[in-house]
């Protein structure tokens, strides 16, 4: 798709211009520009970015002056933290497995909100597949998750497929989860 406009540059598409992440060096000179490309952005597009809802981040060795510098030049806060965006993290620190914990959360609360049930082998397959495979699926296609990371969450699976639903009860484990899981 492309917007044109006969006194205006071209855009050769927008895609999710209300959200975006735009990196620069925390020089006068860059933020400058940055700054007189959003300007552009404004005139050609009809769209006002509104700064009260934008935020800045720095990486660690910006000093403070600089922060608060270039903060009040773009006229935005300064983030606390990284957050997140669409669900996930917007900046990944060294460990990844503290910053992925939550997806491991997320399919242990699953498991336990059906310990109660009595489901068949069948009805444990469903949610097995179609359930806890999902949740860290999305995560996976962004980014590289560690493997042990993975071998956690099919142990959370086996366990659940087992009987062993959260409630540390010890079951036969009939067949090994090798066997069992085909690739």
């Amino acid at each position: 798709m492309e917007f044109e406009c006969v006194l205006g540059p071209s855009f050769t598409h927008l895609l999710f211009v209300d959200d975006c992440f735009l990196f620069c060096r925390a020089t006068k000179r860059e933020v400058n520009a940055l700054k007189n490309i959003l300007s552009i952005h404004e005139d050609a597009s009809g769209q006002q970015i509104n700064f009260q809802k934008s935020e800045i981040f720095f990486s660690r060795n910006v000093g403070a002056e600089a922060k608060v510098n270039i903060s009040n030049n773009l006229q935005v806060n300064i983030a606390i933290g990284t957050g997140k965006y669409i669900g996930l993290p917007s900046m990944i620190g060294r460990s990844k497995k503290d910053m992925f914990k939550f997806i491991k959360d997320r399919v242990w609360r699953k498991i336990n909100s059906w310990g109660g049930r009595s489901l068949s082998k069948v009805g444990k397959e469903v949610m097995i597949k179609f359930v806890l495979q999902s949740i860290p699926t999305y995560f996976m296609s962004i980014f590289l998750i560690p493997s042990s990371f993975g071998d956690e969450i099919e142990k959370m699976m086996n366990s659940f497929w087992w009987g062993n639903d959260g409630n540390r009860n010890k079951v036969i484990k009939w067949l090994s989860w090798d066997k069992l899981f085909v690739h």
